[in-house]
């Protein structure tokens, strides 16, 4: 049996009983995955022809009557997945008139742009470039403007001026030295990096233009990041993206390597404890062993255009007249119940001084956990651990250590916690297994056989928003951070170029499932950071928070500051106090950063630095100031502006 056949067995038996693929074994049907798999098997579809049946009828399911294709569960407004059902049934030979409403559909759909005057200052990309946006209403990022122009040029209609405004975007928005990330080459005047997976997705949908420079340095960019890692979706992305341009110089090479390396990482997954099977990467090991016999994701040279109807465009989401009321009604509840939740005169927050990450850390967290364990016990209790894990750069502080997640879970299990789960939904990366792996958590979960949890992919919960500051009636959170009986966020000690800072409270955009709002997760930006924050921490309260200050950052974070040694863990349970607390350790005034005090009048916890009980430490003998961007500096407390 060839290792193509062992992959293709894996994921036909990996696929629901209902029909299609989630993205983890038991969960019911997502359109991403399921369109892969779709794709996968049809390399040789003749053995499984009952499962790709069923297939197709649980991705019918996400077909709506205007032409686009939603997720089934979840938030309604996400309508990324209508290019990649459109390239599936192009693709598989679906017939035209089936189809054609779908690519009608896509056409119509386009990212918001822009408005504020001050956008062109903080970016360095064309702003006036519209593509397509992982849900309504949002601006144009590179996945979603990848997948629609690959998927419009398969379907026959790539001299449409939107596939070619799309791909315009797409070379704007490619780094001169090769590659892509979500959508920005620079923030605030600091470059960012590519990342493999987007680079892929825009060398699919830009091939054909390998003369343009950019496109060229892109293959050189993903052929190098093949070369210098083992991670199995980095590897098949390249493996994919990298075979219509096998023509040009060192491709070949690199293509003869991948195949082998892809084979020894895929069958070194399964002894990976803290990975669960992944559909997705079945389909995407198949599609990249498979492509010499099949190669889906090569464009044919002249595709006939589909037939486009003359259709409205997508209506955005219209909620009923009843809905609107409830929807109303709903927010007046929730205003009311923070108007009248009472608080505790006091909260209490506790700093331990830690040197260095060497130090024995459990032990300093069992210290501290005496004061909030009749608070919060974890005793029978399901723990949910979420750390801050961004992006990776070995020579960068960006996430939370993980010796600091080591010890929490040794804490939770010496309190006779009945499970320990570490979960986060990063925004940037899409690819989270390789940043437990590079970024050093994977050898954590390995060690004491934690399970973790993928939230951008966890299935989408609809909750009532118990903020309605940004305007939403309604939050999608990962199922994980819903049933956890406990839930600790545990962040990084981190300034932050929009924020001031970003402590527990911000930590919480990682419990949104990217599925539902994109990467980045944009959206929260755009109605408010400091709005986002209050909403999500008022709709899922975490229960404590311990912050990792052993090394912080400074300057501009959460990505390109300077570590900062401050020495200390704070901990506590009431997190805005917690988050005070630290910008007050950073020589912040927390009555300057605007969602503290927005949380504050939300009844969300206690601000005044009198009615925070300090327990440890003494603030006063901590408190080092911290470098902000300039734009910060009202915000600096007891030091010279």
């Amino acid at each position: 049996m060839t290792a193509l056949r062992r992959v293709l067995d894996t994921l036909a038996g990996l696929a629901h009983p209902d029909g299609g693929w989630g993205y983890v074994p038991g969960q019911a049907a997502h359109p991403e995955p399921t369109c892969l798999g779709l794709l996968a098997l049809s390399l040789e579809p003749q053995p499984y022809q009952p499962v790709l049946e069923k297939a197709r009828a649980a991705l019918k399911s996400c077909a709506q009557l205007d032409g686009t294709w939603r997720l089934a569960r979840g938030r309604e407004e996400a309508i990324w997945p209508t290019a990649l059902a459109l390239f599936t049934h192009c693709t598989l030979g679906a017939p035209a008139e089936a189809i054609a409403p779908t690519a009608a559909a896509l056409l119509h759909l386009q990212g918001r742009q822009p408005r504020s005057d001050k956008a062109h200052e903080v970016h360095d990309i064309d702003l006036s470039l519209i593509g397509w946006a992982w849900a309504e209403g949002n601006f144009s990022w590179v996945e979603p403007t990848a997948w629609a122009c690959l998927a419009l040029r398969r379907a026959g209609h790539g001299e449409h001026p939107r596939v070619q405004q799309g791909l315009q975007l797409l070379l704007d928005r490619t780094f001169d030295e090769g590659g892509i990330n979500y959508g920005n080459r620079h923030i605030l005047g600091k470059p960012l990096e590519p990342v493999p997976g987007p680079t892929a997705l825009m060398l699919l949908a830009l091939q054909g233009h390998h003369d343009q420079p950019r496109v060229a340095a892109s293959v050189r960019y993903l052929g190098q990041a093949a070369t210098l890692g083992d991670d199995l979706e980095h590897l098949c992305w390249a493996r994919i993206a990298l075979t219509p341009y096998a023509s040009l110089p060192g491709v070949p090479e690199v293509l003869q390597t991948l195949d082998a390396r892809i084979v020894q990482a895929h069958e070194a997954r399964p002894a990976t404890p803290w990975v669960q099977p992944s559909p997705l990467r079945e389909s995407l090991t198949a599609l990249a062993l498979g492509t010499e016999q099949g190669a889906p994701f090569v464009l044919p040279s002249n595709p006939k255009p589909l037939p486009l109807p003359k259709t409205k465009p997508p209506a955005p989401g219209r909620r009923s007249f009843g809905e609107k009321i409830r929807n109303v009604y709903q927010g007046m509840v929730a205003n009311a119940l923070s108007v009248l939740k009472t608080l505790d005169p006091r909260s209490q927050v506790h700093i331990a001084p830690v040197s260095n990450y060497q130090t024995d850390i459990a032990d300093v967290l069992a210290r501290q956990y005496e004061c909030f364990r009749e608070r919060v016990p974890f005793k029978g209790k399901r723990v949910v651990l979420k750390p801050n894990l961004v992006e990776y750069h070995r020579d960068k502080v960006i996430n939370t250590h993980p010796h600091v997640v080591a010890a929490a879970i040794e804490l939770c299990r010496r309190e006779g916690a009945a499970e320990v789960i570490v979960a986060e939904g990063p925004g940037h990366w899409r690819n989270v297994e390789y940043l437990v792996s590079a970024s050093g958590l994977g050898d954590v979960l390995r060690h004491y056989k934690v399970p973790f949890v993928d939230l951008n992919h966890d299935e989408p919960v609809k909750q009532i928003n118990q903020g309605r500051l940004t305007g939403l009636p309604y939050l999608y959170l990962a199922q994980t951070i819903v049933k956890a009986d406990v839930l600790i966020s545990m962040p990084k000690l981190k300034t932050h170029h929009w924020a001031v800072a970003t402590l527990s409270l911000k930590n919480l955009f990682g419990t949104l499932p990217g599925i539902c709002y994109g990467w980045p997760k944009n959206e929260l930006h755009w109605r408010g950071i400091d709005n986002s924050i209050v909403d999500i921490a008022l709709t899922r309260t975490p229960d404590l928070a311990i912050v990792d200050g052993i090394i912080g950052m400074e300057g501009d974070g959460p990505l390109n500051g300077t570590p900062r040694h401050s020495g200390v863990i704070v901990m506590g349970s009431d997190l805005l106090a917690v988050d005070a607390t630290c910008c007050r350790l950073m020589q912040l005034n927390p009555e300057r950063v605007a969602y503290l005090v927005m949380g504050e009048k939300k009844r969300l916890g206690l601000l005044s630095e009198s009615a925070i009980e300090q327990l440890g430490e003494k603030l006063a003998d901590r408190a080092q100031p911290f470098e902000t961007l300039p734009m910060f500096k009202p915000a600096w407390l007891n030091r010279p502006a």
